[in-house]
């Protein structure tokens, strides 16, 4: 079947189920999962992969500017590009959130290859 291409991992946060196993997210949830799990790695973060992750995290100082939000918008589409090929990123979109002037809302619309199912995902970065 087509949908086994999504692949099962461990959901984020990692918990428990009943039986006391880490509890595994299946097809698009582990998708949206690594998505995640992109955008909250920084570069170099991880030893054995320093070349994984996003680089929006060289921008948590920076001003809460337009300039800013277009660089955030491209670091997002190339991490995903290159570490996620289970999607197609149709598009990305950064917006200050109103309620709190520190925090940028990442609009990320993508498309799962296989399923040709069409997902949303918001991820809040905070700056300064």
């Amino acid at each position: 079947m087509e949908i086994d291409f999504l692949g099962i991992g461990w959901t984020l946060p990692i918990i428990k189920d009943e039986q006391g196993q880490i509890e595994m997210a299946r097809y698009e949830t582990a998708v949206s999962n690594s998505i995640w799990m992109i955008l909250s790695t920084a570069k170099g973060e991880r030893i054995m992969r320093p070349d994984f992750g996003c680089d929006i995290h060289e921008k948590v100082f920076a001003p809460n500017s337009l300039g800013t939000i277009g660089q955030i918008v491209s670091d997002v589409k190339d991490a995903l590009i290159e570490w996620e090929p289970r999607i197609d990123v149709l598009d990305v979109d950064a917006i200050p959130d109103p309620s709190q002037p520190n925090v940028i809302l990442i609009q990320i619309n993508y498309q799962i290859r296989t399923t040709n199912n069409i997902f949303n995902l918001v991820y809040p970065f905070y700056i300064q």
